[in-house]
C-alpha cells in the first residue's frame, strides 16, 4: 500500500521537505521525495507493524506535521504509485482519500488526470471520443498503438485498468534543490534582496558540485508583504553548477519582476532539472577570467569542505 502525501507549503517553503520526509521515515524507510511539496511511502511493513489501517497512519502522519511544523496535508492512499497520487489530487484538504477499487475510481475521470497523459495527448484522445479514463481501458490496444505510438499506447492501456509498475524508490536522487532566505521586515531595497539572491546562489552552487550534479533551469519566488508570491523559471545557456553563472541568471530573473518599491519578505530559489556533472556539457571560452573563476571556486569548495561553509563567502556576504 502506497501514500501520497501532499504538504500545504507556503510559496518558500520547499527547504522543510526534508524535514517532513524524515518525519514519515519514522514509520517507514521506504519514503521518496517529490519535491517541491510531495513525497511517495511504502507503508505496507508499517501496517503491519503496527496494526493499523492505512487511514489510521495517514491520521498520525497529519497530526505529527501539524504537531511538530505546522503544515497540514492532504493524503492519498493506493495500490501503486500512479494511484495514490492521483488520490492525492482528488481529496479534500485535510482529508485523506484511499481507493479500495482502482477500476471504480478511474472510470469516470477525465483522461487528462492519468498520470502521464499531457495535454496533447489528451487532445489526441479526445478528438477519437476516448474522453475518460474508462474508455480508454475498453478500447483495444492497437487502436491505443495507433494513437499515441506501441510503448506510449501499451502504458497508456495499462495505466487506464489502474497498473503501474512503478515502485517507490527511497533516497532516489531529488530532481530539484530549494533554498529560501526571509527577512525581518518588509524589505524594499533592491540591493538587498540581490545579496539574498546571491547568498541562495552560493548556497545551491555548493550544495550541487559536492553532489557532483548540474541544473538545466532556475526558479526565482518573491514573497510579498501581503503573502502573495510571484515566480517565474528562467533555462540555463547550459547546465552548470558554478555559482556566477547561477548568480547572473537569478539576477536576471529578479530584475525582470520589475519590483522597484516592492515590499519584499522573503526570496526563495529553486534549482530544477539536476543531472550528472558528467554528463553536461561545457562550452569552452577564450576569457581568462571564466576560467580563473573556476579554479578559485573549485579551491574555495576544498576549503569549505575542510574548514566549513563559512570559510570562504563573496566579499559582499562577509559584513
Amino acid at each position: 500500500m502506497i501514500l501520497c502525501v501532499r504538504f500545504r507549503l507556503e510559496a518558500l517553503g520547499e527547504a522543510m521537505l526534508p524535514r517532513l520526509v524524515a518525519l514519515v521515515g519514522e514509520f517507514t524507510p521506504v519514503v521518496e521525495a517529490c519535491p517541491p511539496d510531495t513525497l511517495l511511502a511504502d507503508v505496507r511493513g508499517a501496517l503491519r507493524y503496527f496494526g493499523w489501517t492505512p487511514t489510521e497512519l495517514a491520521s498520525v502522519i497529519r497530526v505529527r506535521a501539524i504537531a511538530l511544523y505546522g503544515v497540514d496535508c492532504v493524503i492519498g492512499v493506493g495500490p501503486n504509485p500512479m494511484l495514490a497520487r492521483m488520490a492525492a489530487r482528488a481529496a479534500r484538504p485535510g482529508l485523506t482519500l484511499a481507493v479500495e477499487d482502482p477500476a471504480a475510481f478511474l472510470r469516470d475521470r477525465p483522461v487528462a488526470a492519468l498520470d502521464g497523459v499531457g495535454r496533447t495527448t489528451a487532445r489526441t484522445l479526445c478528438s477519437y471520443g476516448l474522453d475518460s479514463i474508462g474508455r480508454v481501458a475498453d478500447a483495444p490496444l492497437a487502436v491505443l498503438q495507433r494513437l499515441v505510438g506501441a510503448k506510449a499506447g501499451r502504458e497508456l492501456a495499462e495505466r487506464a485498468r489502474g497498473i503501474d509498475r512503478t515502485a517507490v524508490v527511497p533516497n532516489a536522487a531529488s530532481r530539484s534543490l530549494a533554498a529560501e532566505r526571509s527577512f525581518p521586515r518588509d524589505e524594499l531595497d533592491p540591493s538587498v534582496q540581490r545579496r539574498a539572491l546571491l547568498s541562495l546562489t552560493e548556497e545551491l552552487g555548493v550544495r550541487m558540485r559536492s553532489e557532483r550534479q548540474v541544473c538545466r533551469s532556475l526558479t526565482v519566488t518573491v514573497r510579498y508583504a501581503d503573502r502573495s508570491t510571484t515566480t517565474r523559471t528562467r533555462t540555463l545557456p547550459e547546465p552548470t553548477a558554478h555559482s556566477t553563472a547561477l548568480a547572473a541568471l537569478a539576477y536576471t530573473i529578479h530584475g525582470s519582476f520589475g519590483l522597484q518599491r516592492a515590499r519584499v519578505r522573503g526570496i526563495a530559489l529553486r534549482a530544477e532539472g539536476l543531472g550528472p556533472a558528467e554528463g553536461a556539457a561545457h562550452q569552452l571560452t577564450f576569457d581568462p577570467a571564466d576560467e580563473k573563476a573556476r579554479r578559485l571556486e573549485a579551491v574555495a569548495d576544498r576549503a569549505r569542505a575542510k574548514f566549513g561553509p563559512r570559510a570562504i563567502v563573496p566579499g559582499s556576504l562577509a559584513a
